[in-house]
């Protein structure tokens, strides 16, 4: 049996840690609870969040927001994604969701549906100040006055954008954003369109660039911990996987472990079965979101030499660490316990790991 552990306390620290830290700059936390809560759990963490004074929650899919309303849970809550999609509008009006407008076409639509029904609609505008995803160009956003300027059941009540490499060491590009994002927002002050709350600020940028705060931040990996920026407030890493050694074996010199062969025995050996294999997220990295060329570089590198690197991984049992022999498994991974004789089948054992990466049907346990 896997369990995927919540350390409250740790978690309690961090969050404690982000709100002063943002109370130094007056900027509201928009928690961001997409991936299943970061891998936590969207449900329970959510009401971590709010039980701990965050007050507004952000998500990226449809699902997600209608799964938080079916929690019970009442907080304000942001569908950072604009959609076109009729029955998706009409899903997150009815939940009472504040949606996002990225295009012409998603005013209008999200416009239409209001008056249909009756109802006033709270959103956010999203400008793209260089992502290439959602949102209105920000060097071009007469089309926006004007749909706007036709809407009758629309409050806007914030105005954001999202930075593409607010981790880079380089800051010219995350600078470039900024500005765009603060020219468009003036935009659209000087033609009396009010943007409520400005947000451009995601975990990283929370951290690096505390003069870019604005009206608010969107925290999200932050709160585990887990972040890909020099970690300089003291928060803690928050996920650890709990397990249990299935099986113990005794293996002759020469005997191959594991797939491709990739490691053979050179004594008798002694070894541990663990249930857990890359299927559940262990030993998976975070490369893919920082692709700057150096980085394509370097995980295609890393990608080839984890072909063979995985055996000098290391597992610590009862704080001392044991080598992986062979490549981990999509359920299961070898280790060499030659010459212990106190590890026992059905020992406990806690594994380091990124909660975004474990497998959902695997239970989350706040401890």
């Amino acid at each position: 049996m896997k369990v995927l552990q919540i350390n409250k306390e740790d978690l309690k620290h961090n969050i404690d840690v982000i709100k002063e830290k943002a109370k130094r700059t007056e900027t509201k936390i928009i928690a961001v609870v997409k991936g299943n809560g970061y891998g936590l759990g969207i449900v329970e963490y959510s009401k971590f969040l709010i039980d701990n004074g965050i007050e507004m929650l952000a998500v990226s899919t449809v699902e997600d927001a209608v799964k938080l309303r079916e929690a019970g849970i009442k907080a304000d809550i942001l569908m950072m994604s604009s959609t076109c999609i009729e029955e998706d509008v009409k899903v997150l009006i009815e939940n009472n969701i504040i949606i996002t407008l990225g295009s012409e076409l998603a005013v209008k639509i999200a416009d239409d549906i209001a008056r249909k029904f009756s109802v006033n609609i709270r959103a956010h505008l999203k400008i793209d100040t260089g992502f290439g995803r959602y949102g209105f160009l920000y060097n071009s956003l007469e089309k926006l006055i004007d749909a706007l300027k036709e809407t009758t059941n629309i409050k806007i009540e914030g105005t954001f954008s999202h930075f593409s490499q607010a981790y880079a060491k380089n800051e010219k590009w995350t600078k470039i954003q900024f500005d765009r994002f603060i020219a468009a927002v003036s935009y659209l002050e000087n033609n009396k369109i009010n943007p409520g709350i400005v947000h451009i600020c995601n975990s990283s940028a929370f951290l690096r660039y505390p003069n870019m705060h604005l009206n608010a931040v969107r925290i999200g990996s932050a709160f585990l911990g887990r972040i890909i920026v020099q970690n300089n407030i003291g928060l803690k890493k928050i996920g650890i996987l709990k397990t249990q050694i299935s099986e113990l074996k005794l293996l002759p010199k020469g005997y191959n472990i594991g797939y491709s062969n990739a490691f053979k025995t050179k004594r008798t050996t002694k070894v541990a079965i663990v249930p857990v294999g890359y299927y559940d997220g262990y030993n998976v990295r975070n490369y893919p979101d920082s692709y700057r060329t150096i980085d394509k570089i370097r995980y295609l590198y890393n990608a080839i030499k984890d072909l063979f690197k995985d055996k000098k991984l290391k597992i610590k049992i009862d704080n001392k660490k044991y080598r992986l022999l062979g490549k981990i498994g999509m359920y299961h991974m070898v280790i060499d316990i030659t010459g212990n004789d106190k590890i026992k089948q059905g020992d406990e054992i806690y594994l380091d790991i990124n909660p975004l990466y474990v497998d959902s049907s695997i239970r989350r346990e706040f401890v």
